[in-house]
């Protein structure tokens, strides 16, 4: 199959990793990709795929039997195989606690304020705002590659995750241990008390550890290029 996708920016997102990591995917299995981008070469992944640079899509024409990636495809995570693990080093003390969104400030200060002792590790692909509280961070990592954020991943120990996301799938499939909310509307009280839950039961971590990892199995790049390949062959 021939694949085109249309990708409005390259800098670090979730919407350019899961269009790179589709496409990785699709090209490893022998169909021709194509982004195309009104964004600048990208520097922070590689890619497989064939780049086109336009400054208006309009000046792209697919060819006819080119298939152009509806946006509902990007709801197809693929986490890269190098995120996997299937064991976990010893955790560290005080535990390392990653916070990929500026939301979950709240649930750490919750936990925080009820003596819990733990090393906050913030991402971000922007440096840091005048909001951010950087009193109560230990690290703040800004626009990382794809292997430092790997890296940064496998190094901790919780995520907080105050919505659901490409971040909390890759924090599974790496066997961190997920605070996230068990319903749509959760506040940072309810997240803190979660964090505090498992931050307090090393038997919790281990069993959530477990569920992470058979959870993120579905979001394997085999599994779904599968699904992939059948969208792009149903008709449109």
């Amino acid at each position: 199959m021939r694949i085109v996708y249309l990708l409005e920016d390259t800098t670090i997102s979730a919407a350019a990793r899961v269009t790179m990591a589709q496409a990785d995917a699709l090209v490893a299995r022998g169909h021709r990709v194509r982004i195309v981008t009104k964004g600048l070469p990208v520097t922070w992944r590689g890619s497989q795929a064939e780049w086109i640079y336009v400054d208006d899509f309009r000046e792209f024409v697919a060819d006819a039997d080119e298939r152009v990636a509806d946006p509902s495809v990007l709801a197809h995570w693929i986490v890269d195989d190098e995120v996997y693990r299937t064991g976990t080093p010893r955790e560290h003390d005080p535990p390392r606690v990653l916070l990929g969104d500026a939301e979950g400030y709240g649930a750490v200060a919750h936990a925080s304020w009820f003596h819990q002792k733990l090393d906050l590790i913030r991402v971000s692909p922007f440096a840091p705002s005048r909001d951010e509280p950087l009193d109560s961070v230990q690290e703040f990592h800004v626009a990382l590659t794809a292997p430092e954020m790997t890296r940064l991943l496998h190094s901790c120990d919780v995520l907080v995750a105050p919505a659901p996301g490409l971040l909390a799938a890759e924090a599974m499939a790496a066997g961190v241990v997920c605070v996230s909310p068990p319903r749509a509307e959760t506040s940072a009280v309810d997240l803190g008390e979660q964090l505090i839950e498992i931050l307090s039961d090393a038997a919790l971590r281990e069993r959530l550890r477990a569920q992470g990892r058979e959870t993120a199995e579905q979001w394997r790049s085999k599994r779904v290029v599968e699904t992939l390949e059948a969208f792009f062959r149903s008709p449109e």
